[in-house]
């Protein structure tokens, strides 16, 4: 934990439309791939509906939160006060070393221009 504000997972290197992506599309991507062990599933699958129920989806609130013409690149980010949602990411963390699928963190006080922000995150689009 750093004094920074906020908090990204996010894969190292750029995807095929220049973005990082982040912890939760890295795993899904696993899964979609069929990579994952039983357990693996049965954990993202638990926890994926756990966010879905206790966390707000940006793009629920506001749908043009991630419409890539609106807000190209945008990208959600934890507040550093959002512990009980950091924590969990510890699991999706150890699924992605064990496939060997790189992933950062990376903390910031300023990720960019904020486009949504609620009690526990922010979504910002990247200042070019």
């Amino acid at each position: 934990m750093t004094g920074l504000p906020f908090v990204r997972f996010q894969s190292p290197t750029r995807d095929e439309r220049g973005n990082f992506t982040g912890v939760f599309g890295l795993v899904n991507g696993l899964a979609r791939a069929g990579r994952l062990t039983a357990e693996q599933e049965a954990f993202r699958r638990t926890n994926n509906d756990w966010y879905d129920a206790n966390f707000i989806n940006p793009a629920h609130a506001d749908p043009s939160v991630y419409d890539a013409e609106v807000n190209p690149g945008a990208a959600a980010w934890f507040k550093a006060t959002a512990r009980v949602f950091i924590e969990r990411v510890d699991g999706y963390l150890s699924i992605l070393e064990t496939h060997e699928v790189l992933c950062e963190t990376v903390w910031s006080a300023n990720p960019g221009q904020i486009v949504y922000e609620d009690e526990h995150q922010i979504v910002v689009v990247a200042r070019r």
